[in-house]
């Protein structure tokens, strides 16, 4: 069971990565019906012995499968744009995180309360702890609240990079002298990690995300100490 696990998305933990789970699943049934109906059709072409020396044309077969996959493309562009349109859409967000990437090491700002900025740099393996987790854990994680809009704002120092948290369904690059934006809301609280997606340089595959979603009181608690 945990294989099958392997092969398909992660878990969602926002409602953005959720939709985007509920079109992947209606994209390959459509996908699954079309290579049925293909393959037998391609079956019965290879096992029957009938022969039609006098066939021409066939109007009404050529509008069907001309028609047919036309209807099936709306089936699957209409859930497509309304998906785009959401990935874009920033509604109304409670906090601002500016992040940074850097050559390798992501930078993190909250603008919203006194300017609270870190660093973010994977923690080495001969420094683990017990409960951490290789290649993943950092030294200073992102700490957001559940169930509040996020506003991510990505951005880089150097070259490009790439922020992107699989399980939140958020992806973003990080271009210099440019400023993106996305947005996110976290479902639960817990850990999620993430990695940097685009081919920065030697040490690419040593800038994790992690981020830690808290209640928002405890979040509010940690804010005012830090």
């Amino acid at each position: 069971m945990a294989t099958w696990s392997n092969l398909g998305l992660q878990d969602s933990n926002s409602p953005i990565m959720e939709q985007l789970n509920f079109f992947h699943d209606h994209t390959l049934l459509i996908l699954i019906m079309i290579t049925i109906l293909v393959g037998y059709l391609m079956g019965m072409l290879f096992f029957n012995k009938f022969t039609n020396r006098l066939l021409l044309h066939g109007q009404t077969i050529e509008m069907i499968w001309t028609v047919l996959p036309a209807i099936v493309l709306m089936f699957i562009a209409m859930p497509s744009l309304r998906l785009l349109y959401l990935l874009d859409e920033v509604n109304n967000p409670a906090i601002t995180l500016k992040t940074i990437g850097h050559q390798w090491y992501w930078s993190y700002e909250y603008s919203d309360f006194k300017n609270i900025e870190f660093d973010s740099y994977m923690i080495p393996t001969n420094e683990l702890e017990m409960n951490s987790f290789r290649l993943l854990d950092v030294d200073n994680r992102i700490i957001l609240p559940m169930n509040n809009q996020i506003r991510i704002l990505v951005s880089a120092a150097d070259v490009l990079h790439s922020w992107t948290i699989p399980c939140l369904g958020v992806k973003v690059d990080a271009t210099p002298g440019r400023l993106n934006q996305t947005n996110f809301l976290i479902n639960r609280p817990g850990l999620y990690f993430g990695q940097c997606s685009e081919i920065c340089g030697a040490n690419h595959s040593f800038m994790p995300i992690v981020i830690e979603s808290i209640p928002t009181k405890n979040f509010i608690k940690w804010i005012s100490t830090y």
